[in-house]
């Protein structure tokens, strides 16, 4: 068996191949958030995934949020970790937070047939 980082593991919109290029739309994160905050004022920030099947045998099982902030030593930092119970409850989180520096917001999301995927959105402070 080849053995591959975590990081080679991870789809992306576009790193996509293959039979996961037909999947990226459904399984992407998307981050709805403002180009431009001011520092430390909460912002909200929402993440989805979909249009996805939310069944017990196709659905997303978890998302995480995690911001790259510039200028720190240590990355990334966790925002949000959510389960989801397919059917009852639909890949899509709401979250208020503050930055204090420029950076990136993450999300990544298992999919039980499709694997991981991720999204990025950049937020610039100022």
């Amino acid at each position: 068996m080849e053995k591959k980082d975590l990081g080679v593991l991870i789809n992306t919109f576009d790193n996509a191949a293959g039979e996961a290029l037909g999947k990226r739309e459904g399984h992407t994160p998307k981050i709805e958030a403002p180009d431009k905050v001011k520092a430390d004022e909460g912002v909200t920030i929402k993440v989805s995934v979909g249009p996805h099947p939310n069944t017990v045998e196709h659905s997303i099982r978890w998302l995480e949020v995690y911001f790259y902030e510039e200028g720190r030593a240590f990355n990334p930092v966790v925002l949000a970790k959510v389960s989801f119970n397919a059917p009852t409850t639909d890949p899509d989180i709401t979250l208020k937070v503050k930055f204090s520096k420029s950076g990136v917001i993450h999300a990544l999301e298992y999919c039980n047939l499709h694997g991981l995927w991720s999204g990025k959105k950049e937020i610039n402070v100022g």
